[in-house]
C-alpha cells in the first residue's frame, strides 16, 4: 500500500542482504590467501564465496531471527509419561545447522590447510547465527582428544567430520554424519573441574563404565555423544558418553532442565544428571585433563574466531548503516567524528580477524614450533578478543542511534551474544593463569611467540617499544599472578601488532601501533590521533560487494 502524505520512508540505507560475507571481508581473505596453501586456495576461495553468500542471503537471515525468536524447548515426557530427555528445536535451527555442517565446519582435520578453511567458514557461519556454531565447534574440537583412544577415534572420527547432518537419534554407528558435545563443569566447582565430583564406576567390559553426578553446562544436549569428565578410581578421567546405545534403547541422559541465557538463544544449554549412565573411557584413568585438553584448546581458539566474527559484523553493520545515513549535511560516514569511530572499530576488527587465522595456519603446520606457540597464543588470544567483542558490539550499535537498539536492526542479538566468548571455556582469569602457567613450565612456548613477534622487528618504532615493555613484564615472575591480565593484555597486542605491520596495508598499521601500542588513544572508541588516513581504514572495512 502506498505511504501516505505524512509518512513517506526517506533517508534509511538499504537492507544489508543479498552479499557474500567472505569476498566483502578484505582482511579476512587475504588471511585466507596468506596462509591457505597454494594448491588449495582456488578451492578454498570458491567454497568460502559460496557460504558467504549463503550467509549474506535474506533468507538465511530470515532463518537466524527465526531460530533466535523460537528457542528450544525441553520435554522431559512424551504425552503417555515415558521419560524421553529430548529438546525441540525450530526448524530454522536445524536448517542453519545443516548448512553449517554441510559446509565442512567440522572437517578440518581431513583437508589439506584444513584449518585455516574451516577458520574462515567458522567465522563467516557466526556472522549468520552464532547459536548453531556451538555444536560445530564441539564436534570439530573432540576429534583431538578421542585420538588418545586410536580405536575410539577410528571408529567416531568419520562421522563427526562428515558433512552430513542427521538429527535424528539412534545407534551412531547407522549415521553417516554425528555431533559431539562435552560436559565438564558442576555445580560446585566450575572452572575448578578438579573437584567434580560425578563418579565413575568400572564395569566388567573393559574399558566401560557407569557414571552417577551430574554436569552444570551440556550445550547442545541432542548431540549424538558427549566427551565428559568423572572420578574414576584412579582419578579425575575423560569419558565418552552416548545418547543412544548400540542396541537402540535411550542412554541415560536425564535433562532437568534449560538455561535461561543471555544470548546465544536459539542453542540448548542444560543442566544433566547421569544415574547409572553408559560411558567408554577415553584415555587412560586419571587423565582426564591430560586427554580433553586438546578439546579445549580448540573450542578455546573458535571463541577467538566467534568473536572476531561478532565484531565483524557489528563494524559491517555500523559501516553499511552510516554509507547511507545522512545528517547535519551530510553522510554520517563522511563526518569526521564518525569517521575515527568508524576506524577505531574496523582496527579492532581487523586485529581479531589477523590474529585467529594466524592461529588457524599453526593448526595446520603441526610442527614443534607452531605447537609451541599455540601453547601461549591461544589463551592469549582467546582472553583479548573476547575481551573486545562486547564494547565493539555496543559501540556499533551506537553508531545506528536508537535504531540499534530496536531488534529489527540485529544488533541487539550480536549485543547480547557478545560476552559469550569470554566467558565460555574458561573466562578471563582462567586464561591469563592458562598463560601464566605455560610460561613457567613451557619455556619454548615463549620462545615460539617471541620468535613470531621477532618477524616484525625494525618494522615500527611503537611496536619496537611495546615489545621491550614486554620483555620488562616477563623478566620476573615472582608476583605475576596478581598482573597476569595486564601482561596478557600487552602479549596479545604485542601479537596483533606485529601480524598487521607485516600484512596489513600501511594505514591499518599506522594507526593500531599509533593507538594501542603507542598509547595515544582515549579510554573509548572513537578517539584515535589526528594525522592518520581514517578514511581508507573505513572504506577498507565497508562491505564493497553489497550495494
Amino acid at each position: 500500500m502506498a505511504g501516505t502524505p505524512t509518512h513517506s520512508v526517506t533517508n534509511q540505507p538499504p537492507p544489508l542482504a543479498g552479499y557474500d560475507v567472505f569476498a566483502a571481508d578484505r582482511a579476512l581473505v587475504e588471511a585466507v590467501e596468506r596462509h591457505a596453501g597454494p594448491d588449495v586456495l582456488e578451492e578454498a576461495s570458491s567454497e568460502l564465496s559460496a557460504l558467504g553468500r549463503a550467509a549474506g542471503s535474506a533468507q538465511l537471515q530470515e532463518w537466524a531471527v527465526q531460530a533466535n525468536e523460537h528457542p528450544p524447548r525441553l520435554r522431559s515426557h512424551d504425552r503417555y509419561g515415558h521419560r524421553i530427555d529430548e529438546v525441540e528445536f525450530h526448524p530454522a535451527w536445524h536448517r542453519l545447522l545443516g548448512k553449517g555442517v554441510s559446509a565442512g565446519l567440522t572437517g578440518a582435520w581431513v583437508r589439506p590447510s584444513g584449518h585455516v578453511r574451516r577458520a574462515a567458514g567458522f567465522l563467516v557461519w557466526t556472522q549468520v547465527e552464532a547459536g548453531t556454531c556451538c555444536p560445530l565447534s564441539m564436534t570439530h574440537a573432540a576429534v583431538p582428544a578421542l585420538r588418545a583412544d586410536p580405536r575410539l577415534a577410528a571408529e567416531w572420527e568419520p562421522r563427526l567430520t562428515s558433512t552430513v547432518y542427521d538429527r535424528e537419534l539412534r545407534p551412531a554407528a547407522q549415521k553417516s554424519g554425528a555431533l559431539m558435545g562435552m560436559g565438564m563443569t558442576e555445580k560446585q566447582g566450575g572452572s575448578d573441574v578438579r573437584a567434580n565430583t560425578t563418579e565413575a564406576r568400572p564395569l566388567t567390559d573393559p574399558g566401560a563404565y557407569e557414571l552417577t553426578g551430574h554436569k552444570w553446562f551440556c550445550s547442545a544436549p541432542m548431540s549424538d555423544a558427549f566427551l565428559v569428565l568423572a572420578q574414576a578410581p584412579g582419578g579425575l578421567t575423560c569419558f565418552l558418553v552416548p545418547r543412544v546405545l548400540p542396541d537402540g534403547s535411550r542412554n541415560v541422559f536425564l535433562l532437568q532442565r534449560l538455561k535461561d541465557k543471555l544470548g546465544n538463544r536459539s542453542n540448548a544449554s542444560a543442566e544433566v544428571e547421569f544415574a547409572g549412565t553408559w560411558a567408554r573411557r577415553v584415555g587412560e584413568e586419571g587423565a582426564g585433563v591430560r586427554t580433553i585438553i586438546g578439546m579445549v584448546a580448540a573450542t578455546r581458539l573458535d571463541c577467538a574466531l566467534g568473536s572476531a566474527g561478532l565484531m565483524r559484523q557489528a563494524v559491517t553493520q555500523a559501516v553499511h548503516h552510516c554509507t547511507y545515513r545522512e545528517a547535519f549535511g551530510g553522510r554520517l560516514v563522511d563526518k569526521p567524528l564518525m569517521r575515527n569511530v568508524l576506524a577505531d572499530l574496523a582496527l579492532e576488527s581487523e586485529a581479531a580477524t589477523t590474529l585467529a587465522l594466524r592461529l588457524a595456519a599453526a593448526y595446520d603446520d603441526g610442527g614443534e614450533q607452531e605447537r609451541a606457540f599455540l601453547r601461549l597464543a591461544v589463551p592469549a588470544a582467546k582472553y583479548w578478543i573476547t575481551k573486545r567483542c562486547a564494547p565493539v558490539a555496543v559501540e556499533a550499535a551506537e553508531c545506528l542511534g536508537g535504531n540499534g537498539y530496536v531488534e529489527e536492526s540485529g544488533l541487539p542479538r550480536l549485543v547480547r551474544e557478545s560476552p559469550l566468548n569470554s566467558i565460555w571455556e574458561g573466562a578471563g582469569n582462567v586464561q591469563a593463569l592458562d598463560v601464566v602457567r605455560a610460561l613457567r613450565r613451557e619455556p619454548g612456548a615463549l620462545d615460539a611467540c617471541l620468535t613470531e613477534i621477532g618477524r616484525s622487528h625494525g618494522a615500527d618504532h611503537r611496536l619496537d617499544r611495546a615489545v621491550k615493555d614486554l620483555f620488562t613484564e616477563l623478566a620476573d615472575l615472582s608476583d605475576v599472578e596478581g598482573r597476569a591480565r595486564r601482561l596478557v593484555e600487552r602479549l596479545a597486542l604485542v601479537l596483533q601488532g606485529s601480524l598487521l605491520v607485516r600484512y596489513a596495508p600501511a594505514e591499518v598499521a599506522d594507526a593500531f601501533c599509533a593507538s594501542r601500542l603507542g598509547g595515544d588513544h582515549g579510554a573509548s572508541f572513537g578517539t584515535l590521533p589526528t594525522g592518520l588516513d581514517l578514511t581508507s581504514i573505513v572504506e577498507r572495512a565497508r562491505p564493497a560487494h553489497a550495494d
